[in-house]
Formats: structure tokens, C-alpha cells, sequence
């Protein structure tokens, strides 16, 4: 064999090497949306349990469709909205931690598909794939900074600020987009849990929202982007805003 032949034989040989390597790379999207080795598919239907608190944790769920509501509740019965979680969502991450039981019980709230992981193989697919890691890690820091937003929010804000927060949050406000429908039907009651008050006051600023133009809604939700006003510049639009009738005590 000539050096030239040598050479270009050489050279397909790498070239080679270079298809297998970008054909088996890690593919994020498609590992989330398939099954395999210590992944399966769930498919729940609205209202239905998916885990209870209390249960041994010891699976993440990634949510492909569908919607997924948290609660906790305490030995008396009382029960509170912690979060409403969509598609591209995770939860039941808390295994991942060292947490032996899940701490809130995760309810479908509407027809929902879950990529169901396994805890050894979400630590290895964590480990390995470094492309996998980043985006998990950019998720949970995002949500925890969105935890202490509401923490903030439970605090200082008034239930009408923290109920236009919500709806926001819910449509998938974001700065790069408009806000989608709401996943579902989304009760008045599972509003009030989540905001901290009562079913009659958020039926209250609902009417009000509805009549202003910030929201229209038959059955689901749609959130106009001039509901951010509210939000954001609560103070300067309260003069202008809260005029129509006086407000039911906090």
C-alpha cells in the first residue's frame, strides 16, 4: 500500500470514528422521552394519586404531558397546595437528597404522562452525562429561587398580588413569550390554597381580573400579559385599579 492510499484510508477511519462518536452522544431530549434501562412510562388520569405522603421515595418523575399538583397536609386533616408542576417538570427529586419517604402527595390534575426514573439510574445519568447534569442542575436552581419568591409573596404581598403572581406562573409567563392556557381546569379552591385565603375572595378578584381584561376564562384560563402590570407595579396601579369596589377584609 502507497503512503498516499495509507493516508486516505487513515483519514476515513477517522472521519468513522467521528459518526460514531456524535451518533452516540447523549441525547437529553430523547433520553426524557423514551424508556429504557430504569425508566419507564406512567400514564395517570385526572385526580388520580401518583404518590402519597409518606410513600418510600425512591423514583424522580420528569412530567412529558399533563400536569401535577403537590400537597401536604398535617395529622388533623388540613391540606395545602405547595405547587402545580407541568410539562418539563420535575419532582420527587427530594430521593436524590437522602429523603427516605416523599413529604407532599403528588396528585394528577389533569390526563398526565410521566417518564417515571429510577434513583441509581438518574444518579448515574447524572454522573456520566454532563450535558444531562447542567440542565438538572439549571432546573432546581431555578426553583428554588422561585420558593423563595413565594415565600416572599406569602409574606408581603396582598392576596390579590399573590393570586395575579399565580395565574402567571401557572400560563408559563415568561419574558421571551406569552403565557400559554392554563393546564386543566384549575379549581377556585385549589387557588385559595395556594395563595393562603378563601375561595370567596379569590372568586372576588377573579370577577375583578375577568372584568378589567386581564383574564378570560370558560373552563380554562387565559392569561392576558397586561395581568404583569398588577404585579409589577402594584403600588402605582392600586390607585387606578381597585376602584370598581371595596375589597373583602384580608
Amino acid at each position: 500500500m502507497t503512503a498516499s492510499r495509507r493516508e486516505v484510508s487513515a483519514r476515513v477511519r477517522r472521519s468513522s470514528q467521528k459518526a460514531n462518536s456524535k451518533s452516540s452522544a447523549f441525547d437529553v431530549k430523547l433520553f426524557l422521552g423514551s424508556t429504557g434501562l430504569g425508566r419507564k412510562v406512567g400514564k395517570f388520569q385526572r385526580k388520580e394519586t401518583i404518590f402519597a405522603q409518606g410513600d418510600a421515595a425512591k423514583t424522580v418523575m420528569y412530567i412529558q404531558d399533563g400536569g401535577v399538583k403537590l400537597t401536604v397536609g398535617n395529622e388533623s386533616g388540613k391540606e395545602a397546595v405547595v405547587a402545580i408542576l407541568g410539562p418539563g417538570d420535575f419532582f420527587g427529586e427530594g430521593c436524590l437528597g437522602g429523603q427516605l419517604v416523599c413529604t407532599a402527595t403528588a396528585t394528577a390534575i389533569a390526563p398526565t404522562t410521566l417518564l417515571v426514573i429510577k434513583k441509581n439510574e438518574m444518579i448515574r445519568v447524572l454522573h456520566r452525562e454532563h450535558e444531562f447534569s447542567d440542565r438538572f442542575i439549571a432546573y432546581m436552581l431555578a426553583r428554588n429561587v422561585r420558593v423563595e419568591e413565594d415565600l416572599i409573596d406569602q409574606l408581603f404581598s396582598s392576596a390579590e398580588k399573590r393570586l395575579a403572581r399565580t395565574l402567571l406562573l401557572l400560563a408559563r409567563y415568561s419574558a421571551q413569550g406569552h403565557p400559554q392556557k392554563v393546564l386543566g381546569k384549575v379549581s377556585q379552591e385549589m387557588l385559595a390554597e395556594m395563595i393562603g385565603t378563601t375561595r370567596s375572595r379569590v372568586n372576588f378578584f377573579m370577577n375583578k381580573f375577568r372584568k378589567l381584561g386581564f383574564i378570560k376564562y370558560k373552563g380554562e384560563i387565559h392569561v392576558n400579559t397586561s395581568l404583569l402590570s398588577l404585579v409589577l407595579h402594584d403600588d402605582v396601579n392600586s390607585r387606578a385599579i381597585r376602584k370598581d369596589t371595596a375589597l373583602p377584609s384580608e
